[in-house]
């Protein structure tokens, strides 16, 4: 009997496009989530930085483009990229912890749904072989990735971030407006981990493909 060994880099392709076909059919999560959503997601077995954030909001889920909005600008402000880095796969994965839009709150998004995690992350992050550098951004990332090494909150996980990446997962808020004053009580952020982050991200995204 012929013995099963790793898949090659075609096939983990192949095997890449066909769960993100998957995913987008949304078969599994019938379900689990409202009619009409839509998953939104990138990823490519060659990516080399992991973006793993909440959920996507109404104006992401309208559009089918990642960070879509006013969120995103400020992300790749942060990580000092430009809109072609930033949704080109070969380089950048986008994994939501929850691919839909989770619906509207009383004051906000409602919080991203376990269920999308559970089904489809095990089977999408073997496939990630190229990632070098994981970005855990909002709290339900952090919770997601960092699991019980996470600290008692979120600031106190931030704070902490040269720990967390030792273990190759840099945490960060969500870059969300509404976390403005967070920022400006956490001057540390902008001071000690922005320049880190922009330089981590920098020297992965050079290595060659």
């Amino acid at each position: 009997m012929e013995k099963k060994g790793k898949l090659d880099p075609m096939q983990q392709q192949r095997a890449m496009d066909a769960l993100l076909a998957e995913i987008r059919c949304g078969h599994t999560c019938a379900m689990q989530q409202p009619p009409g959503r839509r998953p939104v997601l990138q990823a490519s077995t060659r990516s080399r930085l992991l973006i793993v954030s909440q959920a996507p909001g109404r104006k992401v889920e309208e559009s089918g483009i990642p960070f879509d909005d006013v969120s995103g600008e400020r992300l790749r402000d942060w990580l000092q990229i430009g809109r072609a880095t930033f949704y080109d796969a070969e380089r950048v994965a986008i994994v939501p912890m929850d691919f839909c839009f989770p619906g509207k709150g009383r004051s906000g998004d409602l919080p991203p749904r376990p269920a999308c995690a559970a089904i489809w992350h095990p089977r999408l992050f073997p496939l990630l072989t190229g990632v070098q550098l994981t970005l855990a951004i909002g709290q339900y990332a952090q919770v997601g990735m960092l699991g019980d090494t996470r600290d008692a909150t979120l600031t106190d996980t931030v704070r902490n971030w040269r720990t967390h990446l030792a273990r190759g997962v840099l945490p960060l808020p969500h870059p969300s407006p509404r976390n403005r004053p967070w920022v400006m009580h956490n001057p540390w952020f902008e001071a000690e981990l922005l320049p880190v982050l922009r330089q981590r991200v920098a020297d992965v995204l050079a290595v060659p493909g």
